[in-house]
C-alpha cells in the first residue's frame, strides 16, 4: 500500500508540472503580438511575390523558418530604390530596411497564422545597395532590427550580419534575410 501511495504522489507531481509546464509555453509573451504590431501603426498586408520570381517567400524547417530575401516594397508595389550614401540618407536607408521587416512580418504571419509562435529571432542578413565608400551599413540594418525588437521584445534579439553590396535586385535600398525559431 506504501509503495502504491508513494507511486500516486509521484504521478501528481509530474502530471503538475507538466501542466505547468504547458501552461508557461502557452503564453511566450505577455502580449499579443499581432496587437502589439497594430499598437505601432503598422498594418501588414498579404505578401506578393514580384513578377518572374520562383521562390518560396519563407521555408519552413523542423521548428526553423528562413525568410527569403525581402526588400523594401510597399504595400502599392512602389520599390525604395538606390544607393545608401549617394541616392540615399542613411535615415531614408533605416526607413527601407523597417519596411523590409514589415514585409517580413507579414510574411511570417502568412507561415505560421499566429506571430505569438514566434519563439526567437535567431539570425539576420542585411545586405545595403551602396558603394565602395559607405561604412554605415550597421544604422542602416538598424531599421529593421529596431523593428523586430519592437514587435518581439527579448525574443527578438538576434544575431546580425549588414554587408555592402554594389548592387541589389531592381535597385532595391537594401535586401534582408532571417530564420526564426517557432513553436507549434
Amino acid at each position: 500500500m506504501r509503495y502504491f501511495f508513494l507511486s500516486f504522489v509521484i504521478l501528481l507531481i509530474n502530471c503538475n508540472s507538466t501542466i505547468q509546464e504547458t501552461q508557461n509555453s502557452k503564453n511566450l509573451y505577455p502580449y499579443d503580438v499581432s496587437k502589439k504590431i497594430l499598437d505601432l501603426g503598422i498594418q501588414l498586408t498579404p505578401p506578393k511575390l514580384p513578377p518572374g520570381i520562383s521562390i518560396e517567400m519563407a521555408t519552413r524547417t523542423g521548428n526553423y523558418i528562413y525568410l527569403s530575401g525581402n526588400g523594401p516594397i510597399t504595400a502599392k508595389g512602389e520599390r525604395i530604390t538606390g544607393k545608401v550614401g549617394v541616392d540615399l540618407t542613411v535615415e531614408q536607408g533605416y526607413d527601407a530596411a523597417r519596411l523590409t521587416a514589415i514585409n517580413h512580418l507579414s510574411v511570417l504571419k502568412e507561415k505560421i497564422g499566429d506571430l505569438n509562435k514566434v519563439v526567437k529571432i535567431v539570425k539576420v542578413f542585411g545586405m545595403v545597395n551602396s558603394d565602395s565608400s559607405f561604412t554605415d551599413h550597421p544604422k542602416v540594418i538598424n531599421g529593421y532590427s529596431d523593428l523586430i525588437i519592437d514587435v518581439f521584445g527579448e525574443r527578438g534579439t538576434h544575431a546580425r550580419s549588414a554587408v555592402g553590396m554594389i548592387s541589389l535586385p531592381w535597385n532595391l535600398a537594401c535586401e534582408i534575410e532571417t530564420i526564426v525559431e517557432i513553436r507549434d
